[in-house]
């Protein structure tokens, strides 16, 4: 299977143009979830400006994501975001470093703008699953909307830290094929080279039982909740940490991605195999063989 990448490549392609021949530029796009971006040169042409509209930045900020960004960019984090968007960021290209391979790390970091703002909740879930270990108890329930109707849960315990994904399944092919790919999961984990994995945890239209309290959940047959349960060993290092945010935070677009990679997959074969039937079928018309016959004044008869 694709692992989807936890940058954007339009963000990290257009800059690493820019750092060779900086010109004009004004450019809008839309990442996974609807996150919408702008790239755009307002004063001149050395200076980027990137601004960024999740669904879900109220909610970002109040779990930490404006520490988390500014840990990241620093100065570069503008106080007042443009018009229409909820953060933004100026970008000055003088200032990139002259090594090739810093040059490149910096363009990443610009690149993995969306994934560092998501990150607020699962770092502070971290944190608060070390704090836990010698107070037992739990932390409280993160809640991230960042789709319609659509939401992810996170929550810390003693022991591990709960991430719960509700996601809807428009039609009933795809929440076949939902179910598929999640008992593959399950099934993965008994390989003894990933018994490691997190665990993988499938529901359709119940609930979870963390999350059983929370109002306004939905509970028809369109609906599933699919939970991971990290523990110590998934983030016990900054390197893991950021390896098991970059992936889980991107499970939703993952599963649907590949959902709709298997449809296009199944149609592909179902035409590919009407047309063989359409060939056999051809092969099996027979020939009604034509004879020309002449009288004995001249004139041809045909016979069918």
């Amino acid at each position: 299977m694709i692992l989807l990448e936890p940058h954007n490549v339009i963000i990290q392609n257009t800059l690493s143009e820019k750092l060779v021949k900086p010109s004009s530029l004004d450019v809008a796009f839309v990442d996974y979830d609807g996150v919408r971006f702008r790239l755009s040169t307002p004063e001149k042409k050395t200076q980027l400006l990137l601004s960024m509209s999740i669904r879900c930045w109220d909610e970002l900020v109040q779990y930490g994501a404006l520490d988390v960004l500014g840990r990241e960019y620093g100065a570069m984090l503008l106080p007042q975001a443009e018009p229409d968007f909820n953060i933004s960021m100026l970008i000055d290209l003088e200032q990139a470093p002259a090594d090739p391979e810093a040059r490149e790390a910096f363009v990443m970091s610009i690149a993995l703008f969306k994934r560092h703002a998501l990150a607020a909740p699962f770092e502070r879930a971290f944190q608060t699953q070390k704090d836990l270990e010698a107070s037992g108890g739990q932390g409280d329930l993160m809640q991230i909307h960042y789709r319609d109707e659509e939401a992810m849960y996170v929550q810390a315990a003693q022991d591990r830290v709960t991430v719960i994904f509700s996601t809807i399944f428009q039609e009933e092919t795809d929440r076949i094929f939902g179910k598929v790919f999640l008992q593959e999961f399950v099934d993965a984990r008994r390989q003894p080279s990933i018994q490691n994995a997190p665990q993988v945890l499938y529901s359709n239209r119940e609930p979870p039982l963390e999350i059983r309290h929370v109002p306004g959940l939905r509970s028809s047959d369109d609906i599933g909740y699919v939970t991971f349960v990290l523990f110590p060993r998934h983030f016990q290092n900054p390197t893991v940490a950021s390896g098991t945010i970059s992936h889980i935070q991107l499970f939703r677009d993952y599963l649907h991605y590949h959902i709709k990679c298997s449809k296009a997959y199944m149609h592909s074969r179902m035409r590919h195999r009407v047309t063989e039937f359409q060939k056999v079928l051809n092969r099996a018309k027979t020939e009604v063989a034509t004879g020309e016959r002449k009288t004995v004044s001249g004139r041809t008869m045909v016979s069918r």
